[in-house]
């Protein structure tokens, strides 16, 4: 088995192009995306996704490329492509089935392929596989092998990256598995774990963020109680912090394409095998359900103050899923803005990161520049984007009608003690 590998990566997203870079400083990396534009954008040196910076791009040898032919030149294909889940949280396979067509199409004997996109336990080789296979006209594990090593990208994190994070890998036998691991401990510095099996690895990343998932959702439910309670939960979660093994979990909204959609993979798996999960499934619904806690405490919040809410602006701060980055995907603010707009309240959104394009084609929200903002009776900083946290109060209550309203501080990043007197502050 020939053990040098020359590489393909295939989709040049937040996974696929740090994975491109950290290979192509090293060898020759065929990049390919199916998007001619990312392919442009990338060949002038410019990462909307700003994952990585034009330097280490220029410092990389990558031929981008749409052209699937050019996947000839490697035979080892690394496929990083989106998996999210439909609208019904079921998971949507078809972008790494496409991808699988797209790679099959190419292969010859050899070729190792190996998946770090999200998926369930089993679907490399029980749903990937025979694509493969049906577009190579080759026998997977006699022609051409398999193995996963799943993504442990952090959009935004420079310190947890690419080559710094642990990587897991998998092969379908031992053979392929030293390859596998041979080829990505040759960047990766943080070294690899050899997992026991494809199926491992695949549940391994599932996990991962479904713990996750799952504390935040204990956060989430505590802030319910709490909010009926009269008491303020960061206060309680500092209090009860002071215990040596507390863990610091906060509540706040879950989205993005891995912790708010990876438990849905294995949820899906598990009811497929007759196993309906329980507490996964209580933690997602109790997560999808805080942006309407949000925009419920809103407007509760405005018809106390006496104002009728269909006459009332509300500036959303934030859109992107996360902090610091541009990305849209599975954002959960936009629970609180189609809750706010169900009350008939005028909702203007601001973020500092989104590209408004993406925002209308993927939300239809059109993003407001500062300084068309109205004059707002209430202020959601639903993403704390360091813009906003620099300016601090100063900034959020200009956006106040008469600096006097509503301000819900989401992830609780504003300094309580230093709020204006004329505002009325809110957290999770």
């Amino acid at each position: 088995m020939k053990q040098e590998r020359t590489i393909s990566v295939i989709g040049l997203g937040y996974v696929g192009l740090p994975v491109a870079v950290a290979f192509g400083k090293r060898q020759r990396v065929v990049g390919f995306d199916i998007h001619p534009g990312r392919i442009t954008e990338l060949e002038s040196g410019i990462d909307t996704t700003h994952e990585v910076g034009s330097d280490d791009l220029q410092a990389a040898d990558i031929l981008f490329t749409a052209d699937p032919s050019d996947l000839k030149q490697a035979d080892y294909h690394i496929v990083a492509v989106p998996t999210p889940v439909t609208e019904a949280r079921t998971p949507d396979l078809s972008p790494v089935l496409s991808a699988s067509k797209t790679v099959g199409g190419q292969l010859k004997k050899g070729d190792i392929v190996v998946y770090e996109s999200t998926v369930y336990p089993g679907a490399t080789e029980e749903d990937c596989v025979p694509v493969l296979e049906s577009e190579s006209g080759l026998v997977c594990g006699e022609d051409f092998f398999v193995g996963y090593s799943p993504e442990r990208i952090n959009p935004g994190d420079k310190e947890h990256t690419f080559t710094t994070i642990t990587k897991i890998v998998s092969g379908q036998n031992d053979a392929i598995l030293d390859i596998v691991a041979r080829v990505y401990e040759s960047v990766v510095t943080a070294g690899v774990h050899r997992a026991a099996s494809i199926k491992v690895a695949e549940a391994a990343k599932v996990i991962e963020n479904t713990q996750r998932d799952l504390n935040i959702a204990l956060m989430n439910e505590l802030a319910l109680i709490f909010n009926r309670v009269g008491i303020d939960t960061l206060d309680v979660l500092e209090a009860a912090g002071t215990k040596w093994n507390f863990l610091p979990f906060r509540p706040g909204l879950v989205g993005g394409h891995c912790i708010g959609v990876d438990p849905y993979y294995l949820t899906h798996k598990a009811t497929m095998l007759g196993y309906i999960p329980q507490v996964i499934l209580s933690g997602r619904s109790i997560n999808d359900g805080m942006g309407e806690f949000v925009a419920g405490r809103v407007i509760k919040a405005l018809v106390r103050r006496g104002l009728n809410v269909r006459d009332c602006h509300i500036t959303v701060l934030g859109l992107t899923f996360k902090e610091n980055v541009p990305d849209l995907r599975n954002t959960r603010v936009i629970d609180i803005v189609d809750e706010l707009r169900s009350y008939g309240v005028d909702v203007q959104v601001h973020d500092a990161h989104a590209a408004p394009a993406e925002a209308m084609a993927e939300y239809g929200i059109e993003l407001a520049a500062t300084a068309d903002l109205a004059p707002a009776q209430a202020v959601i900083l639903a993403v704390p984007h360091r813009e906003y946290l620099e300016k601090d109060w100063e900034f959020v209550e200009s956006l106040l009608e008469e600096k006097s309203g509503v301000v819900f501080d989401v992830k609780s990043k504003l300094d309580r003690g230093k709020k204006p007197e004329g505002v009325e502050l809110h957290r999770l």
